[in-house]
Parts: C-alpha cells; sequence; structure tokens
C-alpha cells in the first residue's frame, strides 16, 4: 500500500489550482454544500475561503500527497473548538477517482493517530444530513452520532459525530 503524508497547504497557484480539481472532482459534494457550483469552481474564491479557515486561531488546512507528491486529498482540523473543547475534522476530501480505495479511511487514521499522540481523548465532525454516503462512511469507521443542529457557519442540517480515542 502506498505512502500518505499531510503537509499543510502552501496557497501556491499550483496547489491552488489541484486543489480546486480536487473539489471539481467531488461534484455531488459540491452540491450538497452549496459552497461552490461544480461546473464553475472559482480558483480565487477557494484559496479565499482556505485562506480564512488557515488564518483562524487553531485550525489547520492540510494537503494529503502520495509518494509522487500528488494532491490526493484535503483535510481541514480545528485543534479546539469553541464550544465543546474536542478536536474536529471540519473536511476529509479525497480527489474523486480515488475514492472507494481506503484513501478517506487512511486519511482519517492519519489524523486519529495524531490526536491520539497528543494525549487527545475524543476527536469530532459533522456530516451534512443530505449526504448519507458521508455518514456510512464515518459509521464504519466506529464514529458515533451525538447531535444533531445546524452547522454555524451556513446553517446547514449536520450530524455530529464523535469517535473515542483513548
Amino acid at each position: 500500500m502506498s505512502s500518505l503524508s499531510l503537509s499543510p497547504l502552501r496557497f501556491s497557484p499550483q496547489e491552488i489550482a489541484e486543489v480546486v480539481g480536487l473539489y471539481a472532482s467531488n461534484p455531488e459534494y459540491c452540491r450538497a454544500a452549496g459552497e461552490y457550483d461544480p461546473e464553475r469552481i472559482p480558483a480565487d474564491r477557494v484559496e479565499a475561503d482556505l485562506r480564512e479557515e488557515a488564518d483562524t486561531e487553531g485550525c489547520e488546512v492540510l494537503l494529503a500527497r502520495d509518494e509522487q507528491g500528488r494532491i490526493v486529498g484535503l483535510v481541514c482540523l480545528l485543534d479546539r473548538h469553541p464550544t465543546d473543547g474536542h478536536p474536529w475534522i471540519g473536511l476529509l476530501l479525497v480527489q474523486g477517482n480515488l475514492q472507494r480505495r481506503g484513501l478517506g479511511r487512511r486519511l482519517a487514521g492519519l489524523v486519529e493517530e495524531r490526536f491520539r499522540h497528543e494525549g487527545r481523548d475524543g476527536l469530532r465532525l459533522a456530516v451534512l444530513e443530505n449526504t448519507p454516503t458521508s455518514l456510512a462512511f464515518w459509521t464504519s469507521l466506529g464514529w458515533k452520532e451525538i447531535d444533531r443542529r445546524r452547522d454555524r457557519q451556513y446553517g446547514r442540517p449536520c450530524i455530529v459525530m464523535h469517535k473515542q480515542l483513548a
């Protein structure tokens, strides 16, 4: 099995173009989230949105790369949620043509291991209610639903999930 690495998004034009391609390869997610039209994803808006995310205290935007250095995924992490104090996965996105090959599972495992290594006992995320395949994915990895509420940024109906790490 090939190796995966996580590294901070550096916002080079090349990386932004690859991230736009990553979003474009996930049209169902784009439609469900409602943030970008999958047919016309503006690179300047993606860059601005990710810069805002990366500039938020305790947030990281990480690129997942394969052993050839190609971007195969994107992960946004929050070290400590302002409401519950837990670390959160804000987004985990895998290149569309590489889905169903275990990459998402491996990325989630890297994130879990990182927070476990930091001594954190639990990790959370929110799944959009209109993405049943995402809910099935996270449930298959042992995540449990703990709440239903609207997301803070856009007011979309979400399922809050938790995974015990310790």
